[in-house]
């Protein structure tokens, strides 16, 4: 890291869950004078059995909605905020802003506005306990229009807003034209932090987490996989994609188009350097040349075979019609000469398949249609794996020696990323294989 780099430090809930770990990021604030924009999520949970804050809001504004009693809940949230001050030892009105607060629920505001005010609080809280930082309302930089889409300000204006010394933003929402609040998807603040690190030209995008990087495999499937060090947006994408979620899938392209360099860390162990997240770099570092394996299950493989489909025009449209008029997307599409197979979730086709399958019939006047259910589908991913020979080689080698069948194979031109489709029942076994061909180290089931 270079010294003096202006940074855009964003804290998830995990890492905002009570006072100790507000005390923790109050500490990696101060660490280094970089960090001068401060980005920040409602509090977590403290424990497997406790609530997030912001179900809790939600939750609040529920009762309001039905003219049920919300005073139990509002009671446990005032508890969660009242802890953290007290334990900080500043003075802020808890109670005076969830009056304030509960009187707009209670008064019929949108449910995005309560679930907003988890962040809004944290970000109140924040810029009180840290010596120098001011609090700057994320609706006065996140715009969206009239459609709810999040609408790009020209970042000078951004910039000119929050040109502060030092600020605390709250994450996950902005404002629409009326000015009433709207948040983003769950896990948003992502988005808002990448938002501003753009718009300010940071030259880093921190993300602070529970976990010290990203891994190359999932360690509820592969026992203490190794961290990713460095990683590419691209690469990124694909292994996101295939259910790798740390960092929001939307929060990489703003920072991305902007060439920032994001980098995940964690909270409670912050002399770990996490993992960096690049535009491009020279060379994988390392032995490994993949960067993870990730994957998914529960995907229906619908294959359609007609003799001389290359030549019928509109052949493809069709079918692809068929599922537009359903409401359906699809995950991948492998074709042939004579045959095209639609990966699915299961998810999306629950009481359609038959209808799907007459349609395509009926339109199509295939040769035959198969259905393949209960597949899981897998993503092999490493930007170098076109420019080393083998790869495909261990990958289904490996696969072999554990008696795993593979139903289906798709690689992209861009050749980043070889997807493999089995069955559920060896998606497992297929993740641990696949990870142990390319990691010279013992590879079990988790414990």
């Amino acid at each position: 890291m270079k010294i003096g780099e202006l940074i855009v430090a964003k804290f998830g809930g995990t890492s905002l869950a009570d006072a100790d770990q507000f005390k923790k990021v109050i500490e990696i604030v101060k660490s280094d004078k970089g960090r001068q924009y401060v980005v920040v999520s409602a509090p977590g949970k403290r424990n497997p059995q406790d609530q997030k804050i912001t179900d809790l809001f939600y939750e609040w504004h529920r009762l309001c909605q039905l003219r049920l009693s919300s005073d139990e809940v509002r009671d446990v949230i005032k508890e969660r905020y009242q802890s953290i001050v007290d334990g900080l030892g500043i003075n802020f009105p808890v109670a005076e802003e969830l009056d304030n607060i509960g009187w707009h629920i209670c008064e019929g505001v949108s449910a995005d506005y309560a679930a907003s005010r988890g962040e809004y609080l944290s970000a109140m809280i924040m810029a009180k306990a840290l010596p120098g930082y001011e609090f700057v309302d994320a609706a006065e930089l996140i715009r969206f229009d009239e459609q709810g889409r999040y609408q790009k300000i020209s970042d000078h204006g951004i910039s000119n807003m929050i040109g502060r010394q030092r600020i605390v933003i709250p994450g996950f929402y902005g404002s629409m034209p009326d000015g009433s609040v709207k948040t983003f998807s769950r896990g948003g603040s992502d988005i808002t932090g990448a938002i501003i690190a753009r718009a300010v030209s940071a030259g880093r995008y921190e993300n602070w987490t529970d976990v010290s990087g990203l891994l190359m495999a999932d360690p509820r499937v592969v026992n203490n996989p190794r961290k990713i060090e460095v990683v590419t947006y691209r690469e990124l994408r694909e292994l996101a994609y295939m259910g790798a979620n740390v960092f929001h899938e939307e929060a990489m392209f703003p920072v991305q188009d902007a060439g920032i360099i994001t980098n995940i860390r964690n909270t409670n162990n912050p002399s770990d350097q996490g993992t960096l997240i690049m535009p491009d770099f020279p060379k994988r570092q390392g032995q490994c040349v993949i960067a993870g394996v990730a994957g998914r299950k529960n995907f229906t493989v619908i294959t359609v075979e007609k003799a001389l489909m290359n030549q019928q025009v509109g052949f493809v449209r069709r079918i692809l019609t068929i599922l537009e008029e359903k409401g359906i997307s699809f995950d991948h599409m492998p074709t042939g000469v004579d045959t095209l197979s639609l990966v699915i979730e299961d998810k999306q086709l629950y009481g359609k398949i038959e209808e799907i399958v007459y349609e395509i019939k009926e339109k199509c006047s295939p040769d035959l249609v198969e259905i393949f259910p209960d597949m899981a589908m897998l993503a092999v991913v490493g930007r170098g794996m076109a420019h080393t020979p083998g790869v495909a080689a261990k990958i289904f080698a490996a696969l072999a020696a554990e008696k795993i069948n593979v139903r289906m194979i798709d690689q992209g031109s861009s050749e980043i990323s070889i997807l493999i489709g089995v069955e559920n029942n060896d998606y497992e076994n297929a993740v641990r294989a696949i990870y142990g061909a390319f990691v010279d180290e013992p590879v079990g089931p988790t414990k």
